[in-house]
């Protein structure tokens, strides 16, 4: 998992340094030192503090970071975050490496606790997609752990989930089930992505284990509940929002999957004050 972040961070730096930066390097002393705080702008949940704190270790492993906070806190505006200390060049060039990672990973926190907060009088769980930016992936799901929520896949190989291109691919729900359960381990689960009451009755014939409930109205997906209870987990996705979600929570729902935690960052203002 480390290596996986330790790829993503130095692609970042790579991507941000080029062959240096050449504006710290011409001003300032080489051998000049500051000290520096991560302050929040807005209220909201902080994510992301590891990732800078490995930021700083690989660019200058000198440099001393002292967090205040932990992932998952929740911060008001002019709040201090943490602090860093040592080269001034280095805490410069690593400025807005840091800042992008804890501002987008902040931002998803923010929101999925918003979620998370709209739900609680209920049992459903908040859940992320696959939805999420290229190669940041386990970064985003940490977010949204930081918030409140929970991960769905990972990976395409942490469960089988057959959506419609499946099904239509395999000639019907049940044939893609029979051969899930043929070629997947007995430890993965099986999930089925249906759109109407009947999909639901036959995946549920078919032996899956988990259903989801797909752009239904939530008169249908309460019925699909009580059909589904003690037979299949259930999972709500599609057209959820904030002024939604708890009514989809109310029918009854395990779980309520939600693509806009990740695909539609508002990142958290957040700043680094000398």
């Amino acid at each position: 998992m480390f290596n996986i972040i330790d790829d993503v961070i130095l692609l970042a730096l790579r991507e941000d340094l080029g062959t240096g930066d050449i504006t710290a390097e011409s001003t300032i002393d080489s051998k000049a030192t500051l000290t520096a705080t991560f302050v929040a702008k807005s209220n909201g949940v902080i994510a992301g503090i590891d990732t800078v704190k490995r930021v700083l270790e690989i660019l200058d492993s000198n440099l001393v970071f002292e967090p205040f906070l932990i992932r998952g806190d929740v911060v008001k505006y002019n709040d201090k975050i943490a602090t860093v200390a040592g080269n001034a060049v280095n805490i410069l060039t690593a400025e807005r490496t840091c800042l992008n990672f804890m501002q987008r990973a902040s931002g998803i926190a923010t929101l999925t606790a918003k979620y998370v907060s709209a739900v609680s009088h209920t049992k459903a769980r908040i859940v992320d997609t696959r939805k999420t930016a290229p190669g940041l992936r386990v970064l985003d799901k940490f977010a949204v752990y930081a918030g409140g929520g929970d991960n769905h896949r990972f990976s395409l190989s942490d469960g089988v989930l057959i959506k419609d291109n499946h099904i239509l691919a395999a000639g019907s729900i049940t044939e893609a089930v029979k051969r899930a359960k043929r070629y997947a381990p007995h430890t993965v689960k099986i999930e089925v992505e249906c759109e109407t009451i009947e999909q639901v009755k036959e995946s549920l014939y078919a032996g899956a284990d988990i259903i989801m409930l797909d752009n239904m109205t939530t008169e249908i997906m309460s019925e699909c509940v009580k059909m589904c209870e003690h037979r299949a987990m259930t999972e709500a996705s599609g057209g959820i929002t904030l002024d939604n979600v708890a009514e989809v929570a109310e029918t009854g729902v395990d779980l309520i999957s939600i693509g806009s935690l990740t695909h539609s960052v508002v990142a958290m203002d957040i700043s680094l004050d000398f």
